[in-house]
């Protein structure tokens, strides 16, 4: 499997296992209406660990392109890597919300809420305030990737590859485990204020998905805070990745 295809497999299931749990428990008639918070969180914790699991062979697992810039401010991989990597998981992330969407849409029909049929797509923040909003994605995110970073470097030194050397996050299935727990508890923890994005094709791709589909008695797209979930976790990636070639 090429890692183009890894990339989209990987961020559709994340989206598919993420997305659809925030619809279980958001949306009207469902056997998980209403079942709070910590099951969200819980869900975007297996989310991540499911499509990294499957996706780590072949491509390392980023499904995150504020992982992947992360990488290549890293020196660890190449810009032509990069931005094949952005464009399957934006592609990924498209193709997840629609089937979540196409499983969830009789649910969709009967809810009234709009604002909860949006919140099924991508993030908003509890206070809107984008200036907080911004930090918050910023230091979810840095609490994500650098994190990541130092899980990797003691794999690495294990088997005497040289850090700017590794083409991939070499994490094996087994090291993928923390990283979803390490979701779960960003979730539990960062995720109260605005939802916890800490990647932009997660929200970005969703969101466009949100606009195009004919869902009955949806809002708008939110575009004026679309660039918060972008923007913040690249900041906090790069962050990452600067701190981490200080230390490593």
């Amino acid at each position: 499997m090429s890692p183009f295809i890894a990339e989209f497999v990987g961020t559709a299931l994340l989206i598919l296992f993420g997305n659809g749990v925030v619809c279980n428990v958001s949306l009207s008639q469902t056997n998980g209406n209403k079942a709070g918070w910590i099951v969200i969180a819980a869900g975007w914790g297996i989310a991540v660990f499911i499509g990294a699991f499957c996706s780590e062979k072949f491509s390392g697992a980023h499904l995150n392109p504020a992982l992947s810039i992360a990488m290549f401010v890293a020196g660890k991989q190449a810009i032509s890597q990069t931005l094949i990597y952005i464009v399957a998981q934006m592609a990924g992330a498209m193709f997840g919300a629609l089937l979540v969407y196409l499983f969830y849409r009789e649910h969709f029909r009967v809810t009234d809420d709009a604002q909860a049929k949006l919140g099924c797509f991508c993030n908003s923040p509890a206070i809107r305030k984008l200036d907080q909003a911004f930090f918050c994605e910023v230091v979810g995110t840095f609490a994500l990737i650098f994190p990541i970073f130092m899980m990797v470097m003691p794999t690495l030194q294990e088997t005497g590859v040289p850090i700017d050397k590794a083409p991939v996050l070499g994490l094996g299935a087994l090291g993928l485990l923390p990283v979803g727990l390490l979701v779960f508890g960003i979730g539990l923890s960062l995720g109260g204020t605005t939802g916890y994005a800490i990647n932009p094709a997660r929200d970005l791709g969703p969101r466009i998905v949100h606009a195009i589909l004919p869902i009955p008695g949806k809002r708008n797209s939110d575009w004026g805070y679309s660039w918060i979930p972008v923007a913040g976790p690249i900041v906090g990636g790069i962050l990452a990745a600067i701190l981490f070639r200080c230390v490593s």
